[in-house]
C-alpha cells in the first residue's frame, strides 16, 4: 500500500488546517470554503486598523462589539455577523458580507463589509460638528520658553 504524502492527507483530513485561523467547510469536490476568520484578522483585513496587533488591542480594550457583546481577538466573525467598531476615524456599525485573512487594497477590503445607513449618518455628523468646533490651540513658533518648559515638566511630573 501506497503512502500519503502530505498534501493528500491534508485534503482527505478536510475539517481544519492546523495552524491557521481559517474554519474550512469541506465540499463534495474536495475543495473547501472559508466559513470564518479570527476577529483581529477580519478588522485588518477590511483595513479598520492598520496592523493585527492594534485590531487585536481594540479588542482587548472592548472597542469592537460583535452582536452587542464585546468580542475577543480570537473570535471567530462570519457572514452576516453585526460589527460595532470604534476606532481614530470614528464609530462604525457593519455586517460582515465576506470573510478574508488577506489584506488587500481598500476597494477590495471594502467590499468585506456594509455601513449601516444610521452609522455613516452619525459619522456625517460628528465630522460636520468637529469643522464646527473653534480650534484655540495657539500656534508655537521657535522652541518654548523657559515658561512653557516648566508647563510642560509640571504635566509630565518631573
Amino acid at each position: 500500500m501506497r503512502r500519503l504524502t502530505w498534501p493528500h492527507r491534508a485534503r482527505l483530513a478536510g475539517a481544519l488546517r492546523v495552524g491557521s485561523s481559517l474554519r474550512h467547510a469541506p465540499r463534495e469536490n474536495g475543495l473547501h470554503t472559508v466559513t470564518g476568520v479570527r476577529m483581529d484578522k477580519w478588522l485588518w483585513a477590511a483595513r479598520f486598523f492598520k496592523t493585527r496587533s492594534m485590531a487585536a488591542r481594540a479588542c482587548e480594550l472592548g472597542r469592537i462589539a460583535s452582536h452587542g457583546q464585546p468580542a475577543k481577538p480570537a473570535r471567530e466573525v462570519k457572514t452576516g455577523d453585526l460589527l460595532r467598531i470604534r476606532n481614530e476615524s470614528g464609530d462604525f456599525e457593519v455586517e460582515v458580507l465576506a470573510v478574508s485573512e488577506n489584506r488587500g487594497p481598500a476597494p477590495v477590503a471594502q467590499t468585506l463589509y456594509r455601513e449601516t445607513a444610521e452609522s455613516r449618518e452619525t459619522r456625517r455628523r460628528m465630522a460636520e460638528q468637529r469643522k464646527l468646533t473653534a480650534s484655540f490651540e495657539r500656534l508655537r513658533e521657535g522652541r518654548p520658553s523657559k515658561r512653557d518648559r516648566r508647563a510642560i515638566d509640571r504635566l509630565r511630573g518631573r
